[in-house]
């Protein structure tokens, strides 16, 4: 079995951007950091250099649906950061996130972490809980919507 590579996941806010990346072998999610966003030319080259770190060129955003599975606002703008990092030669997928920072933010609270602390660390836990979810799922078996 050839080996498939890293795959680097962020969770993409208005503010923020967490980052969680997997294993050589894609088995193991594991959260890096959380970006503060500057624009989207600055935000790219940072992601772009994090795949340059991790050796990797595929990248999983986050997509926030609604609640009925419709695209409002801070969907077409993880889809229109998505168009960003694919003009600069980046594979992009996308993951219904639904839920995700709820399930960090639930992980964080029986961890014991402080109401104060826990902004430092909610994005970045998103990020690996949709790429546990994407790994649980088997990956990349779908074509990426389009805007």
């Amino acid at each position: 079995m050839t080996n498939p590579g890293r795959v680097i996941a962020l969770d993409v806010g208005d503010v923020r951007i967490g980052v969680a990346v997997t294993d050589p072998t894609r088995t193991i999610a594991q959260p890096v950091e959380v970006y503060r966003r500057v624009g989207y030319g600055p935000d790219s080259r940072y992601v772009k250099g994090l795949c340059e770190r991790y050796g990797t060129t595929e990248v999983l955003l986050g997509l926030p649906l609604n609640m009925d599975g419709t695209r409002g606002g801070q969907a077409q703008k993880a889809l229109a950061f998505g168009n960003v990092l694919a003009e600069a030669g980046l594979t992009v997928y996308y993951w219904d996130e639904r839920m995700t920072t709820v399930t960090a933010e639930k992980t964080l609270i029986s961890g014991g972490v402080r109401r104060e602390d826990r902004r430092l660390y909610v994005d970045k836990l998103a990020a690996t809980v949709i790429l546990e979810q994407w790994l649980a799922s088997g990956g990349p078996h779908s074509a990426p919507p389009t805007a």
